[in-house]
């Protein structure tokens, strides 16, 4: 009898663990590429895992699917062969390959089909600007962020600067730099991230002047680059003046300039805004700031966005697109948009989680977490400051830094390198448009 008893205690067991099994299988799967890695790809994890316990109906599945570029690439001709993700998060340079893919079920469609209703108005209108198309957003703003100055306080203060007073201005960046060299304090003034995008792209959006024509190429693929006017001629030759004095030291492409201002090398440093949690981790004694402006004639606008959105690919059955429309609905709430910035340091993306922040005595504690936010709602976004839309953004910015980095080397003069710059990005244009027209 104690065998007997033992066995059926044991087919219980085994029936219970099997129901279990089924339960877990019988819910829907959506698929879900990202690109973060490191402490930021741990937090999308954990963002789907909190979505996977609210309910029991879906069960997002994320995995990191290598970089931007590789991910987008492979995420269209998956969908091309039949087997494309649910959901798959791409960069802001390319939005432009994304819309006319093909390949896309536009997420304001997609939350009308499944009666969803998200106030889009709620966004900030510097991000949702960014992703629109008609007046309709098309992939849902994920991971945004806009590039802000930070500098060491200890360096000011060593050079005799009021380290509560950051630069203003970009002859302010200049004076103090100055000072920082001649004291001592500092081996150079300044450095930067990300080149085009800091120096070039928000420069002049913070200006109020287009990077590109027909309202930065959402108006149209006929589009022709512009930094080789007035404005971009500035500042362009400004900076080459300082790379020669020693005042500005370009460290390179992406964020491998980091180095040079985490080793105190330099005193300031405009980055992305997204750098502020390694800035806490950093031990430096660091602050931040607004971007610097040139002042008149020229206005002061608005910066814009760099980061990436999560976009839906078309092929899936609507019963697996309800599960991704919930999953979008849940990542674009205040309280999730609120823990997020909390967690990476990116802008939430809607002025309900800006305003649930505020009243939680957030940015009280974390005054630096509001610049790129300030910066952002500077002024109402215009058709030349509301971003960019250009084809075959990758290889563009790859030109226009290789450029840059003529200039700074003393290669080729100011006007010879942006005329260059110009040229060759307006035939990469031309070639995406010969494919889409």
């Amino acid at each position: 009898m104690k065998l007997k008893s033992r066995s059926l205690v044991t087919l219980i067991v085994l029936a219970v663990m099997l129901a279990g099994a089924s339960i877990a299988s019988a819910k829907t799967q959506i698929d879900f590429r990202f690109s973060l890695g490191g402490q930021l790809g741990e937090t999308v994890q954990q963002l789907v895992k909190d979505f996977n316990e609210s309910q029991d109906e879906f069960e997002v599945v994320a995995f990191f699917r290598g970089d931007y570029a590789e991910s987008m690439t492979a995420s269209i001709a998956a969908y091309r062969a039949g087997n494309p993700p649910h959901i798959v998060q791409i960069y802001e340079v390319g939005t432009q390959t994304m819309l006319l893919s093909g390949a896309v079920y536009p997420v304001f469609q997609l939350m009308g089909d499944y009666g969803i209703d998200i106030d889009w108005s709620d966004f900030v209108p510097a991000v949702y600007a960014y992703y629109t198309r008609e007046g309709n957003l098309y992939s849902l703003p994920f991971n945004s962020s806009s590039p802000i100055l930070f500098y060491n306080k200890d360096i000011f203060a060593a050079a005799g600067l009021d380290p509560e007073r950051p630069p203003k201005t970009w002859q302010e960046v200049e004076e103090f730099s100055r000072q920082i060299i001649d004291s001592g304090a500092a081996r150079y003034g300044f450095t930067t991230g990300w080149p085009s995008w800091v120096l070039l792209e928000n420069m002049h959006a913070w200006h109020g002047l287009p990077f590109a024509s027909h309202g930065n190429g959402f108006e149209s693929l006929d589009t022709e680059l512009l930094i080789n006017r007035e404005f971009g001629m500035r500042h362009v030759s400004a900076l080459a003046k300082w790379q020669q004095e020693g005042i500005f030291h370009y460290g390179g492409r992406g964020d491998s300039a980091n180095w040079i201002f985490m080793n105190e090398e330099c005193a300031m440093m405009p980055h992305s805004s997204a750098l502020i949690g390694s800035m806490k981790k950093s031990g430096l004694n660091w602050g931040a700031a607004m971007l610097p402006h040139w002042g008149d004639p020229y206005p002061i606008a608005n910066s814009i966005i760099g980061g990436a959105t999560l976009w839906v690919m078309k092929g899936h059955d609507s019963d697996e697109y309800r599960g991704v429309a919930e999953f979008l609905d849940f990542v674009a709430q205040p309280k999730q948009q609120a823990w997020w910035h909390k967690q990476t340091g990116y802008v939430p993306i809607s002025i309900p989680a800006a305003e649930l922040l505020a009243a939680e005595g957030h940015f009280e504690k974390e005054p630096y977490q509001r610049i790129a936010i300030n910066q952002l709602n500077y002024s109402e976004p215009t058709a030349d400051t509301k971003g960019l839309r250009l084809g075959n953004f990758v290889e563009i910015r790859n030109v226009v830094e290789e450029e840059l980095e003529n200039i700074f080397g003393g290669k080729k003069t100011v006007q010879d390198g942006l005329d260059d710059a110009v040229k060759r990005a307006n035939q990469l244009l031309r070639e995406f448009a010969e494919i889409y027209q």
